[in-house]
C-alpha cells in the first residue's frame, strides 16, 4: 500500500510556507532543496516544519488543498493543533512570535 505524505515547508529567506504532497517525502525534499522544483527554487533551503500521512491519494490531495487555502496564521494554528506532525518545533515557535 502506498502512503502519501502531506507536508509544510518553510523558507527563512522568503519567510514563506510551501504546502505539498508526495509518496516519497525524502526524495521530494531533496528536489525542493536542489532547485529542481520551479516554485521552490528560490528561498533555499526549505525546512520541513510539519507532515502527516494518508492512505490514499484522494485524502492526501484533499488535505493539501485545504492547507494551501489557509492563511498564514491559520496554517500555524493548524500545525500547533495537530502537533504530532511537527518536525521542527523550535522553528515553528519562532515563526509564530
Amino acid at each position: 500500500m502506498t502512503t502519501y505524505h502531506i507536508y509544510i515547508l518553510y523558507s527563512k529567506s522568503l519567510n514563506r510556507f510551501y504546502v505539498g504532497q508526495t509518496s516519497n517525502l525524502a526524495n521530494r525534499l531533496t528536489e525542493h532543496n536542489s532547485g529542481e522544483s520551479p516554485y521552490t527554487s528560490q528561498g533555499l533551503p526549505w525546512i520541513l516544519l510539519w507532515s502527516t500521512t494518508k492512505d490514499s491519494f484522494r485524502l492526501a490531495e484533499a488535505l493539501e488543498f485545504k492547507l494551501k487555502n489557509l492563511s498564514r496564521i491559520r496554517k500555524i494554528k493548524f500545525m500547533i493543533k495537530y502537533s504530532e506532525g511537527i518536525q521542527n518545533e523550535a522553528l515553528l515557535m519562532s515563526i509564530e512570535n
